[in-house]
């Protein structure tokens, strides 16, 4: 992936979250939108890629017709919005869903037919449920509302779904589908659920009701996944696997803090681009901070 690329979408990430610095650590969609509405649709066992092979080939071809466009946006938008096309939801493949949005991108009627392209390989007329033509109308979508200029991406995301939300969890799967394009279904889905919790209150002992801790945002995360994990960041480290010595940490590795490897307090979840999402502490929110904190003391892979 590009460099440029990978900077662009985390200076993005950073301004549509309006993230600080690093700091020192003191103890869902909506539905209006022009495209449609989500199927939230996942594969029945949880595993494989997060974006399968031929259509991360589909997406990189169709954003290579808008200069500037990432293709790991479109990417991140078919697996929130149909799991790339292998939901099995009202909508995705066949007739509507509950909005009465169409395809595996999800499209409101009216808008596809607005900005409806046939791909390579497409059909004629073009059709919202064929994946190759859903894919380069949302890039023709994308950069008719900006998309192909850095500071105007985090906007043409938002006109495809007009939620913060959605927003937030667009930008995290494309900055780890940068980071890591054969990320897996299971850490791109812990993930995603820790980006719809940005903005939820930090809560000492928090597992969801009311708020989080960094252990409890971890735990909730990965068990929307199908990932059982220990309750605290001690045990949640000790559990394991270690990332090997000398790897490159992944999106949705764990990364642990503290004093030492047995007096961990501290956990988030890697994003990339040296960035996680962590509850920090009383008083903050779950965010996307800097992952640099100094008492840095390993980190694992769940699975």
């Amino acid at each position: 992936m590009a460099r440029t690329a990978l900077a662009a979408l985390a200076a993005l990430l950073a301004l549509a979250l309006g993230l600080g610095g690093c700091v020192a650590l003191l103890g869902g969609s909506a539905v209006s939108e022009p495209t449609g509405a989500r199927s939230n649709g996942a594969p029945a066992d949880g595993g494989g890629p997060a974006v399968p092979a031929d259509w991360e080939t589909l997406d990189q071809a169709a954003a290579g017709t808008c200069q500037g466009l990432p293709w790991a946006v479109l990417g991140a938008i078919g697996r929130v919005e149909s799991d790339s096309g292998r939901s099995t939801a009202p909508g995705v493949s066949s007739g509507t869903n509950p909005a009465g949005a169409e395809g595996p991108m999800q499209f409101l009627p009216a808008t596809f037919a607005a900005y409806a392209t046939v791909g390579p390989g497409g059909v004629v007329p073009p059709s919202p449920y064929d994946p190759v033509d859903a894919v380069y109308t949302a890039a023709k979508l994308l950069c008719a509302d900006g998309g192909g200029t850095p500071s105007d991406l985090v906007g043409a995301v938002d006109d495809y779904n007009h939620s913060t939300t959605y927003v937030d969890e667009v930008l995290v799967l494309a900055e780890a589908l940068e980071t890591a394009p054969d990320l897996e279904a299971v850490p791109a889905s812990a993930l995603a659920f820790a980006s719809e919790q940005l903005g939820v209150p930090y809560e000492w002992g928090g597992t969801g009701q009311g708020g989080f801790d960094c252990s409890g945002l971890v735990q909730a995360a990965y068990g929307s996944a199908g990932v059982r994990l220990p309750r605290v960041a001690q045990d949640q480290f000790d559990a394991g696997p270690a990332v090997p010595g000398g790897e490159v940490v992944q999106p949705g590795d764990l990364l642990f803090f503290g004093d030492s490897i047995d007096a961990v307090d501290h956990v988030g979840l890697y994003v990339g681009a040296g960035e996680m999402i962590d509850a920090p502490h009383s008083g903050a929110l779950v965010r996307v901070e800097a992952a640099n904190w100094p008492s840095f003391v390993g980190a694992t892979r769940p699975a």
